[in-house]
């Protein structure tokens, strides 16, 4: 026999709305016809691209993670600003205001949608790939965002990988994909 999964939500308690993401307590009945409640951060969503150079380098960068007080190498991403629909666009504007390179609509293709931690919330990552990147400017991240660029072959980008020094989700399985890509082992 097969059951019906889906919770029913009975009332929503606002309990912050914030800059980047909100958060809520929902009343739900579950499938059972017992009532629980699920803490929930409801998040606008963001876009990640994995980017190599001409030079078959992985663009990363490196910045500090407060919420792990840890610096941490990653793909270059960023959250989609209110009203922002075009993930693509949101996509460019992320990797030249991190990184400096620039990239053309055409040439980005979507390789996933991965939710972070689909237990507790809605954020939906929306990865992209391009290769054969040339610098063509400066970095210009947001007033509140350090971030240093780092750029590794390939292969060095995977033992960081394999090595457990990259643990930021979205970049694990951009990487993996790479990997699986590329043909490496």
């Amino acid at each position: 026999m097969k059951i019906d999964l889906e919770e029913k939500t009975i009332e929503v308690e606002k309990i912050f709305e914030g800059k980047v993401l909100d958060l809520e307590v929902h009343t739900v009945t579950l499938p059972n016809g017992e009532t629980s409640t699920r803490e929930l951060i409801n998040h606008r969503g963001a876009v990640a691209i994995l980017a190599l150079t001409k030079e078959d380098e992985v663009i990363l960068v490196e910045q500090y993670r407060k919420a792990i007080e840890a610096v941490t190498l990653e793909i270059p991403a960023g959250k989609l600003e209110p009203g922002e629909d075009n993930k693509k666009l949101a996509a460019i504007r992320e990797l030249q205001e991190e990184t400096g390179y620039v990239v053309e609509e055409e040439k980005l293709e979507m390789l996933c949608d991965v939710h972070v931690a689909l237990g507790y919330s809605s954020e939906l990552i929306t990865i992209y790939y391009v290769d054969n990147l040339e610098y063509a400017g400066e970095q210009n991240p947001d007033d509140d965002e350090f971030i240093n660029l780092r750029k590794y072959k390939i292969e060095e980008a995977f033992k960081l990988l394999d090595d457990n020094v990259i643990t930021d989700s979205k970049t694990m399985l951009a990487l993996s994909y790479l990997k699986n890509r590329k043909g490496a082992k």
